[in-house]
């Protein structure tokens, strides 16, 4: 950074501003497997916050035999009150399962949901111990009851790319999914590849369904993960596609507790530096940026896996 870069050299057929769905707070950590105290994600978030970034998703309202490192929502929604007034414009989305979710997001004033469906059956079983189809329809309740507390919500998607169980996923069945979830009543489509396994072919190829199918692509995010080293890749191939929301995780952190072949995600941090090489807006200080995933490396007491990271802060990463 000290010399400069990355230079930024604009390319035409990419959008001039880009915004991150940060999620590192939630599914960065949700799969670590010690607890991290209920201080240091509030610390976590607040950082995230001042460098920039103004979508953090901070936790899930799930049960907490599910996902024990999220057992704290409660404890943490407090500590994180005073931030949108420091951070104008800050949205500090959380996940919810199901009502009583919703009912304990509501509880806590919180302004943005988000809910997470499967484009596979074999997924959703494991994930929810439901079938795809009664996925959406326990979400149906949740996503209708927010929507008349003037909260929008997320529609996660996952296994849009690949599911380790049943393989390559067809793209109609997923397009199929995603625009249930839409007619839900869900505000934005987070379109997931879990495993990592995306190409930017098939990425391409699935967004130009979905505007075959009437979709537009404002409504779309994609979130990928880093498994076979195709993040960067995919996510250019969906900007030129005209997407505009980005799912990234600060360090690279993050993969998915029922899905062990999912590893990190997407690094904030690698996709800013790509994202302003590029000449694309973020609003994002990656110096500040890369000094917080740096610090959160240290309290999880291992090296952070973004590139960037690690080519910034050297031996102290």
């Amino acid at each position: 950074m000290e010399l400069g870069l990355p230079e930024p050299v604009p390319a035409p057929d990419l959008p001039a501003e880009v915004r991150i769905h940060e999620v590192g707070p939630r599914d960065g950590l949700q799969n670590e497997s010690s607890l991290v105290p209920v201080e240091v994600k509030a610390e976590f978030i607040a950082r995230l916050a001042a460098a920039g970034l103004r979508t953090v998703e901070a936790t899930s309202f799930v049960h907490p035999k599910w996902v024990p490192q999220l057992a704290d929502a409660e404890q943490l929604m407090p500590h994180l009150a005073s931030l949108p007034a420091a951070y104008p414009g800050l949205r500090l989305p959380v996940l919810v399962p199901n009502e009583r979710g919703l009912d304990r997001a509501l509880a806590h004033g919180v302004g943005d949901i988000a809910v997470f469906a499967s484009a596979t059956e074999t997924f959703a079983r494991r994930n929810l111990n439901r079938s795809a189809d009664e996925v959406l329809e326990m979400f149906r309740p949740v996503v209708q009851r927010a929507s008349e507390a003037g909260v929008p919500t997320r529609g996660y998607l996952s296994m849009c790319f690949g599911d380790p169980w049943e393989g390559p996923v067809p793209l109609s069945q997923v397009i199929g999914f995603g625009v249930r979830l839409l007619e839900l009543g869900c505000t934005e489509l987070s379109l997931g590849d879990t495993i990592g396994v995306a190409t930017p072919g098939q990425v391409t190829a699935l967004l130009q369904g979905f505007a075959r199918a009437g979709v537009p692509v404002e409504r779309l995010a994609v979130h990928f993960h880093d498994t076979y080293g195709q993040a960067l890749a995919n996510t250019l191939a969906a900007l030129r596609c005209g997407v505009t929301t980005v799912d990234a995780s600060a360090g690279g952190l993050g993969g998915c507790p029922y899905a062990k072949s999912a590893t990190g995600n997407l690094a904030t941090e690698d996709l800013v530096w790509m994202l302003h090489g590029l000449g694309i807006r973020t609003g994002v200080d990656l110096r500040a940026l890369v000094a917080t995933s740096g610090w959160m490396a240290r309290q999880l007491g291992r090296p952070s896996p973004s590139r960037a990271v690690q080519a910034l802060l050297g031996d102290s990463a």
